[in-house]
């Protein structure tokens, strides 16, 4: 009877890890995808909601980083093969993101390495890597 028992326990637990990882699976597919539309969009304000609360206070969006971000239309969001693990709670994603000079309008492209954390407490993904860097060559 306790063999029965301690294998039910078991199935159990791995059951609600299961579910715990679809649960984390699940939200981070909504979030890329509610970034993604957003830098698409090339709303770059509601972009920089998805940025980690702690990372966001220690270094702000500067006045001038923000006027980058108006002199430039998104044309292209290409997040090719999607996010990779690299670790328990943490997804690397590499997206390539065409832009458009609204001055010029000149294209040219540029690669944003993100960096995803999940935050247990929360049930969020949050964005430690920062909006893309638009002043790379």
């Amino acid at each position: 009877m306790r063999r029965i028992l301690s294998i039910l326990v078991v199935l159990s637990v791995l059951l609600l890890a299961g579910c715990a990882t679809k649960t984390r699976s699940d939200a981070l597919t909504t979030t890329l995808k509610a970034y993604g539309s957003a830098l698409r969009w090339g709303d770059f304000q509601s972009a920089a909601q998805f940025i980690d609360p702690v990372v966001r206070a220690a270094h702000p969006l500067s006045s001038l980083e923000l006027a980058r971000y108006q002199q430039v239309r998104v044309s292209e969001y290409d997040d090719g093969a999607g996010p990779v693990p690299s670790g328990d709670f943490d997804v690397q994603q590499t997206a390539m993101i065409s832009l458009v000079n609204i001055h010029t309008q000149s294209e040219r492209s540029i690669v944003d390495h993100q960096t995803w954390h999940y935050d247990e407490k929360a049930k969020h993904w949050w964005l430690t890597s920062g909006l893309p860097d638009i002043t790379q060559d």
